[in-house]
């Protein structure tokens, strides 16, 4: 009579022949089950799926990762990153309303059996997707033990969410933290530990704890201290495992680090170049300058997102600007040497000037005074260059102040800009360039001290024999290698730090 009625009610419910056909395979299930000696195991009567086994249920989690699939660091329309690894999953509590059969260590049961015994609803937090592996059927296993255990192990495929900071690239050292926690129980039902698994083996024999990528050194760790999630109804206990990954640095001391300060270096080249060399020495600095360029363009594309500058920023801009600063010194270079050849010229006309100045006798003298004086000169550069006698320097003094008075204002101040200038300059050597103006000579105000001193300092560095590129040469590889210690110990320790957290 039940035979006949059940079909009936299955029939007239929603859901039709479908769930009946389900509602008879587990009532099958549930009064039978066949485990791999082919022998019968039936449930208890009194046993409920719902029902935890006992208050504070110990639940021992235990990953054997099998290999490292790739870590994506560049998703794209995501706040974070992924990594894919394969993995053995291992979940196993202990079950005392489940007994196995006497003479029994263990029975494998069908993997349909999950569906009519307790098992802790497993919540990977940051689990994106997870795919059981099959080939002819899907890996997993299910296993009951003489002393009530009763453990789960698949092997899947997952997918892990990690939020990375890259501002350290490539000197990062990320740290992932996947928690495997219970969505619905509480700390007072069930609580989460590690339980290590047997150490994965591989093809010559040596202990998998960590994998080595192109880019990467994967490392796992098992955290043993008690974590706690707090959400919903109460607070929930959860095992971690941290995921460490480092990168390789080979391939990015030789990609970047090193070309970027070849070029460094050969800048430096350009000091010694003749300053009037224009298109061989603006080549080289300006063709260094664009390859800089260049690769901070590629390196930028190609890396990572961060929200500061990354590490490997820094050192691409720090070196593009020390060839931009040789370019820069350059420039002052030519400009020094047009203003040094313009003073050059205006200095041979203030000479002529002057002489003929020294050339020509007092208005107030006779004809037989200015025959009777003596006048002494030396050739200087194919110019004779007269020179009066002491007692006769009034006499110049006289005719200068004569002179003056018959020029109108504008010509009597450049009258006078030009005899100091010729007197102040006058004292130097040949190459006035090199020697700083008297203090003497020097205007009182302010504004004319720094003029001069800004004059002085242009024509330092226009000097012909090269002042400013020999102490460009001491100065630029000095500076350099104060920021490359200085560059690597900062990042350094901070690397440490972060391996070290």
């Amino acid at each position: 009579m039940w035979t006949l009625l059940v079909p009936l009610l299955a029939l007239l419910a929603p859901g039709g022949w479908a769930s009946f056909t389900a509602s008879k395979e587990l009532l099958e299930c549930a009064s039978q089950i066949l485990y791999m000696d082919q022998h019968a195991y039936d449930l208890p009567h009194n046993y409920s799926r719902n029902i935890p086994p006992a208050k504070n249920t110990t639940v021992y989690v235990g990953v054997n990762v099998n290999r490292v699939s790739g870590v994506d660091e560049n998703k794209e329309g995501s706040s974070s990153q992924e990594i894919t690894l394969d993995v053995f999953l291992q979940v196993s509590w202990e079950e005392p309303r489940l007994k196995v059969p006497a003479g029994k260590p263990l029975i494998d049961l069908p993997w349909e059996f999950r569906q009519l015994i307790w098992m802790p609803d497993l919540y990977i937090w940051q689990l994106q997707t997870m795919r059981i592996l099959s080939v002819l059927q899907e890996m997993a296993s299910l296993r009951l033990y003489s002393n009530h255990t009763v453990s789960v192990s698949i092997g899947a495929t997952i997918t892990i969410k990690c939020q990375m900071d890259f501002v350290l690239y490539p000197l990062d050292v990320q740290n992932c933290a996947i928690d495997f926690s219970s969505y619905k129980y509480t700390t007072e039902d069930v609580r989460f530990e590690w339980r290590e698994v047997g150490t994965w083996l591989g093809v010559v024999g040596e202990q998998r704890n960590h994998f080595r990528l192109p880019k990467y050194v994967v490392q796992f760790v098992t955290d043993k201290s008690n974590h706690i999630r707090n959400f919903g109804e109460g607070e929930h206990s959860a095992a971690r495992l941290q995921i460490k990954l480092s990168r390789e640095l080979r391939s990015y001391l030789l990609e970047s680090y090193l070309p970027s300060s070849l070029f460094v270096i050969i800048s430096w080249g350009s000091f010694c170049v003749i300053p009037e060399i224009v298109p061989g020495r603006m080549v080289l600095l300006v063709t260094t300058l664009l390859s800089l360029v260049t690769m901070f363009d590629t390196v930028s594309t190609n890396s990572p997102d961060a929200l500061e500058l990354k590490c490997i920023e820094v050192w691409l801009i720090s070196c593009t600007l020390f060839v931009f600063l040789a370019l820069l010194e350059y420039f002052v270079v030519l400009f020094g040497i047009r203003y040094d050849k313009s003073w050059s010229k205006r200095r041979q006309d203030l000479r002529r000037a002057a002489s003929a100045v020294q050339l020509a006798p007092p208005l107030h003298m006779n004809h037989a005074q200015r025959l009777s004086t003596p006048v002494t000169g030396t050739p200087q550069g194919g110019v004779f260059t007269p020179q009066l006698s002491v007692e006769d320097e009034g006499l110049k003094q006289q005719f200068s102040h004569q002179t003056i008075q018959r020029l109108t204002g504008k010509d009597r101040r450049k009258w006078r800009d030009n005899k100091v200038g010729c007197e102040s300059r006058s004292l130097k050597k040949d190459s006035p360039i090199l020697e700083t103006l008297p203090t003497s000579r020097m205007s009182s105000s302010f504004f004319s001290r720094i003029g001069e001193i800004i004059d002085s300092g242009v024509m330092f560095c226009g000097a012909q024999h090269g002042a400013l590129d020999r102490y460009a040469l001491i100065v630029f590889p000095m500076c350099f290698v104060l920021f490359t210690i200085i560059y690597w110990t900062t990042y350094l320790s901070e690397a440490h730090r972060a391996m070290h957290k």
